[in-house]
């Protein structure tokens, strides 16, 4: 156990003194003045309830001039209103000013670093929980983290000097002075060691409550939550995780009272009381204090108690955010297995071949996706012209996880990827993943304008050109009177998120516009995944057409979950598995009559039967 405890505390250290640091490297200013704001609030307090007192007690006793009186207390006035005007200036100008940088650069930081980790971080809900956690108020909470930081150091300086006054006056006081050691760091320590406790076992379920809480307000839920009788699911989640959060705190309670009761009466009580009884006792019976010291010891006694109380609350609260900032510090020091900025060869801009070789992957060790896959894509392909290839299969045969392979979001566990005969683990990521133009059947629309969803960043300065590259791109990809139409055409903004005006398509209208980024993109390689699957049948066939046409050119890779889409690739690969199980080009696996042709036999009976049956026959 004191191993665990041992390591608790450096762990806490560490990531206290990480939030330093990090504070440090972002805003220097926001951490001296921090500092310094701290230190003299509770000098200030100390130099008043120490020195101060004493000189008037002791000058008035000693009939010291007034004049002398009234001088000293003129000065301690103006560097008291000079440390207020500049406590003023750093609360009410250099902290809000450097609040927007510190947010501005640690976001910056964190976004970088989330930039740069691999997708599989992203699917692995367990980084996922701790990179949200991490975002989640980081700049409030690494501030707030060193400015307790700072608060302590102050007191803890604060304290030891009033201590130290107070035992000039009377050793005995130590007796006293002791009880707030024992209120603070034994039952406080204890407290605290049970509300973390606490703590963690309520998180569970109040997540659970936070999840309901969400979604009753956001509007993706809403039509769900009027067309069926889900609110009672909810509201049953709810009512369970609330009991118990009430178990919990009902579990803990009386050991919380105990504590509770330890920590407020050593830590108020016999310092307060008793030194107020002690020090009236010395003073009028045994008359081993003047009321001047009497009166001087009362007032160091407030400053030494609060001393210690303020610095084990913040302590806890330090060792609380040690949570959080434990969880920032990991993502921020996490080692990407692929690295977004990892230099290499750069890629030419003429992509002759891609080839996966004796290809092996899976998402988790001894659940292979993809098994010893091999094909081979362009010039160094068996058929020169093979450049269209359409991935087909069941749900769950790989065909995603090989574009993710391409893509280099993922690596092989086994075999090779190559373009150009080249490894792309050698190429610069960033070149390497230029080569590529994606549409994506898990798209994503952004709350911008038409023209920058189909652009993505790729914009130049040529307003024009950028024009007619949106608008060709639309065109091809049959969405351009949809757009035309739109208020602004192409300079309408998607999705209502910042603008009530905002214009929300239908699923297939935005596919198309993804597609359309597709197309504006000017890399070599085309990748469509699923690109119409919220397309009606001679929709898709009329966007397939598009793609092979605007491809031409191009490598192209997609995948179609109606075989009838993929009829015009120059090669059909067709996955279970993981594994090729027929390969070759649409009449070729027709006529094999394997499993494509019972697949697109089946397809075909529900959509034009006399057109494709005749076609199977022959």
């Amino acid at each position: 156990m004191k191993k665990e405890k041992d390591i608790t505390l450096r762990q806490a250290a560490a990531n206290n003194l990480y939030a330093i640091k990090l504070l440090w490297s972002v805003s220097r200013r926001r951490v001296i003045h921090m500092a310094l704001t701290s230190f003299l609030g509770y000098m200030t307090w100390m130099f008043y309830s120490v020195f101060f007192m004493r000189y008037i007690a002791s000058a008035t006793q000693n009939e010291t001039p007034f004049s002398t009186i009234f001088t000293y207390i003129v000065i301690v006035c103006l560097v008291t209103l000079i440390i207020g005007l500049y406590n003023e200036y750093a609360n009410n100008v250099v902290f809000p000013l450097d609040d927007v940088t510190v947010y501005s650069k640690l976001y910056g930081e964190i976004y970088r670093k989330a930039e740069n980790v691999e997708l599989s971080c992203y699917e692995d809900s367990s980084f996922y929980d701790k990179y949200t956690m991490a975002v989640d108020g980081a700049s409030d909470k690494v501030i707030e983290t060193v400015r307790l930081l700072c608060e302590v150091f102050a007191a803890m300086c604060a304290g030891m000097v009033t201590y130290v006054a107070m035992f000039q006056i009377d050793k005995l006081l130590i007796l006293f002075v002791l009880a707030p050691f024992i209120g603070n760091f034994v039952f406080g320590a204890l407290q605290n060691k049970i509300q973390l406790r606490m703590y963690k076992e309520i998180i569970p379920f109040t997540r659970r409550t936070e999840y309901v809480n969400r979604v009753m307000y956001l509007s993706d839920y809403a039509k769900e939550m009027r067309l069926s009788q889900i609110y009672n699911v909810l509201e049953n989640t709810y009512n369970n995780a609330a009991r118990d959060n009430i178990k919990i705190a009902k579990k803990y309670r009386t050991k919380n009272i105990a504590y509770g009761f330890g920590q407020f009466y050593f830590s108020y009580t016999i310092i307060f009381e008793g030194i107020l009884l002690y020090g009236a006792y010395s003073a009028l019976v045994a008359q081993t204090l003047t009321l001047s010291q009497f009166a001087v010891l009362v007032s160091m006694m407030w400053l030494a108690s609060w001393a210690l109380i303020s610095t084990a609350n913040n302590l806890m609260a330090c060792n609380k955010n040690g949570m959080f900032l434990h969880n920032l510090r990991s993502f921020m020091n996490h080692k990407e297995t692929i690295p977004e900025n990892q230099d290499g060869i750069m890629p030419s801009g003429e992509v002759k071949s891609v080839e996966f070789k004796n290809v092996s992957f899976g998402y988790k060790a001894g659940s292979p996706v993809i098994k010893n896959m091999s094909f081979t894509l362009g010039a160094e392909s068996a058929k020169p012209d093979n450049k269209s290839i359409a991935l087909v299969g069941h749900n769950g045969a790989g065909k995603t996880t090989i574009i993710k392979l391409l893509l280099r979001l993922y690596d092989p566990t086994e075999g090779e990827v190559l373009v150009n005969g080249i490894n792309v683990k050698d190429y610069n990521l960033k070149a390497y993943r230029n080569l590529f133009a994606a549409a994506f059947q898990d798209y994503k629309i952004f709350a911008d304008s038409v023209r920058e969803n189909v652009l993505m960043g790729r914009g130049s300065e040529k307003y024009e050109q950028d024009e007619e590259i949106v608008l060709r791109s639309l065109e091809s990809a049959r969405v351009a009177d949809k757009v035309s139409g739109l208020p602004g055409g192409t300079g309408a903004v998607l999705t209502k998120e910042f603008d009530e005006d905002g214009q929300v398509l239908s699923g297939g209208e935005f596919q198309k516009i993804v597609v359309a980024r597709a197309f504006a993109n000017p890399a070599p390689i085309k990748v469509f995944d699923e690109p119409s699957s919220a397309l009606d049948p001679i929709a898709e066939h009329e966007l397939f057409e598009s793609i092979l046409e605007e491809s031409r050119n191009n490598l192209t890779i997609f995948i179609s979950h109606r075989l009838s889409s993929v009829k015009n690739a120059d090669e059909v690969i067709m996955l279970e598995h993981g594994e090729i199980i027929e390969r070759g080009t649409h009449a070729d696996l027709l006529e094999n009559n394997g499993k494509y042709a019972d697949m697109f036999t089946k397809q075909a009976k529900n959509y034009q039967p006399a057109e494709y049956e005749s076609e199977v026959i022959a």
